[in-house]
């Protein structure tokens, strides 16, 4: 039970930040995305995100900060094992399942259904 509670807690914190981040400043919905997912990054490649993830497990791995942290985790492994070259590669190799899944998921979405102009 208190593993469930972490997870609640640490996703709905990363949860909080972003909308805090949407009603206070005037960055844009892309922006904060790019933000959280750099964000991933640096605090991986610093040491700082796998406390995070070892206390709040997917809540920590399954937003967009996971997704700049398994980027950088994938980019270190291969740079160790490939050299340079693997520091282009690895975040891909890393993430490539979430990739697919989400140009699947994106296709099957516009397949479906028919998309309407925003209503101003």
């Amino acid at each position: 039970m208190l593993t469930y509670l972490k997870v609640f807690l640490t996703g709905g914190l990363l949860c909080v930040i972003g909308e805090a981040l949407i009603l206070k400043t005037k960055l844009t919905p892309a922006r904060i995305l790019v933000l959280y997912i750099t964000s991933g990054v640096i605090l991986s490649a610093a040491g700082l995100y796998d406390p995070l993830v070892r206390f709040g497990a997917s809540g920590a791995t399954v937003p967009l900060t996971g997704f700049g942290h398994a980027l950088a985790q994938g980019a270190i492994a291969a740079v160790q094992e490939k050299g340079l070259l693997g520091a282009f590669t690895g975040g891909l190799q890393a993430t490539a399942g979430g990739i697919a899944a989400a140009v699947f998921f994106g296709f099957l979405a516009a397949a479906l259904f028919k998309p309407k102009p925003k209503d101003t």
